[in-house]
């Protein structure tokens, strides 16, 4: 089985990263650790906790979504419907329902869904956001529990995984070099100062993604090759 270690990032969308840096960095206190960025574009990353990141795009041409309350059923298209975040207490909770309301942003009051509290809120981007802590004693991990009065078919065969209904692979990995380079690797050709800023000849994205692809194809030509393919 792939051992996950939790959410590496969720990759959202502003038309304005100072106004999203004030809110999610300044406001909630999520550290901003990376930022990746050209004429028109930017992609900055904010510290969740030790496992989990908070992405954003910054485009030029983009617009806020229409404000759409957490949880209430929609028609059409749709995938997405809030963030929950998670804090370590209620004491959490009612200090991040004093930040909001102090710097006018509407939240909740907190509610109890059973085995977490929650408040829920916007960014600045209309993002829905929610808020939560684990009730005491109330461990849905160790004791998964089904309260849907009328489960899906699927969901009857239990809380644990069943690979049998996909195709089985070779587990027996080998780790190779066939790793391709992204925008991101000026991390670590440029180490050391925090912050640190490129230089405006880097090159923009779209070269240089048209360059990895062009290394991608020659690189799978050669591999197909060495196999006689």
């Amino acid at each position: 089985m792939t051992n996950f270690t939790g959410i590496n990032h969720l990759a959202m969308v502003t038309e304005d990263m100072d106004m999203t840096i004030r809110f999610w960095r300044d406001l909630l206190g999520m550290r901003l650790v990376a930022g990746l960025g050209q004429d028109g574009y930017r992609h900055y990353f904010f510290e969740i906790s030790a496992h989990d990141l908070i992405a954003f795009f910054e485009w030029p041409d983009v617009e806020k979504i229409p404000v759409k309350d957490h949880g209430v059923p929609v028609k059409g298209p749709s995938a997405f419907d809030h963030i929950a975040l998670g804090v370590e207490s209620l004491y959490d909770l009612k200090m991040l329902q004093q930040k909001l309301t102090s710097a006018d942003f509407w939240v909740s009051e907190i509610i109890d869904h059973g085995f977490i509290y929650s408040i829920y809120s916007f960014d600045p981007n209309h993002i829905p956001i929610e808020f939560s802590c684990y009730v005491k004693g109330m461990d849905i991990r160790k004791k998964p529990q089904m309260m849907d009065r009328n489960p899906s078919e699927v969901a009857c065969e239990g809380p644990d995984p069943h690979p049998c209904h996909w195709p089985e692979i070779n587990d027996k990995i080998e780790l190779d070099d066939h790793v391709y380079p992204g925008e991101g690797v000026v991390f670590r050709q440029k180490p050391g100062k925090n912050f640190q800023t490129v230089s405006a000849g880097s090159p923009v994205p779209g070269k240089e993604r048209a360059a990895h692809t062009k290394m991608e194809q020659r690189q799978k030509k050669n591999w197909t090759s060495e196999r006689g393919e």
